[in-house]
């Protein structure tokens, strides 16, 4: 070694640092196996839900109001057409789309179980950050079945009725009380149970899942699949009951949705806890 090299202040270069490790990518929470519930849980699920109406009534009346506003257009839109039969497919078919309705209502369930503040800007931000989750994608599955719904719907018109039968109906539904009418309404209704079903085992658990916690839309649907299969008679009953309480308040001039469509809500969300509870 040189003396120039031994009193030569400058530091000696450090080692390039090793790269950082990439951080671990955020994990799916973990599904728990769906729990078994019988017919109390139900009535329990219903008073729960009745509960939380009366206590933040403000949340239900307002996402209820889309549904009654929506309705009523449909019926003046069908009357200004002279084409009342239309009202048919989408009355049937209105169960199909009523859980667009609780996303909200799921949300306010879920703040009074914890003890969190029940105020607007909170509710309101969570209910629109769903449109960066996976909500949407379920939301796209609930349309297409709904639109391919009212599809069949006009085709079994057409099959049973006649393509004239379209263009020739008034505003009278005396059509329906003859035999090939009667026939419709009947091979209508049970394709439409069909459909209702397959989106409720769909959705019953699926939807407030994916407001619950993070996982993808399909695993969603696969453990709300899941769960309606460890439940079959309780969730018929459940699917069954919804659907009468629904058509209850369309009969009323979509008036009785104000109440059914937010006690159903957070009911929805009872049934939801009991059938995936946390542990």
């Amino acid at each position: 070694m040189t003396r120039s090299d031994a009193t030569d202040p400058r530091p000696l270069p450090e080692p390039p640092a090793e790269p950082l490790p990439d951080p671990a990518p955020d994990l799916p929470d973990e599904l728990p196996e769906p729990a078994r519930i019988g017919l109390p849980d139900l009535a329990e699920a219903l008073t729960a839900g009745w509960h939380d109406f009366r206590r933040a009534p403000a949340f239900g009346l307002l996402f209820a109001a889309f549904y009654v506003a929506g309705g009523w257009v449909m019926v003046m839109v069908a009357a200004a057409s002279g084409r009342e039969w239309w009202l048919i497919p989408f009355v049937l078919g209105f169960p199909l789309i009523a859980p667009f309705a609780a996303v909200g209502l799921y949300e306010v369930s879920r703040r009074i179980e914890a003890e969190e503040p029940l105020d607007w800007p909170s509710v309101l931000r969570v209910v629109f950050a769903q449109k960066d989750r996976q909500v949407p994608s379920m939301a796209m599955v609930i349309l297409l079945l709904f639109m391919f719904w009212v599809f069949v719907a006009h085709t079994i018109f057409a099959l049973f009725m006649g393509a004239s039968a379209l263009t020739n109906i008034t505003s009278s539904f005396e059509m329906l009380l003859n035999g090939k009418g009667l026939a419709m309404v009947f091979v209508g209704t049970l394709i439409g149970a069909g459909f209702a079903a397959v989106l409720f085992s769909f959705t019953v658990v699926g939807l407030p899942v994916l407001l619950d916690r993070e996982v993808d839309f399909i695993s969603a649907i696969i453990a709300s699949v899941r769960a309606v299969a460890a439940n079959p008679v309780v969730m018929a009953v459940w699917a069954a009951m919804i659907a009468v309480l629904l058509f209850s308040g369309i009969l009323t001039a979509f008036l009785g949705l104000f109440i059914v469509l937010p006690v159903l809500g957070h009911a929805s969300w009872h049934v939801y806890r009991r059938l995936m509870p946390d542990d």
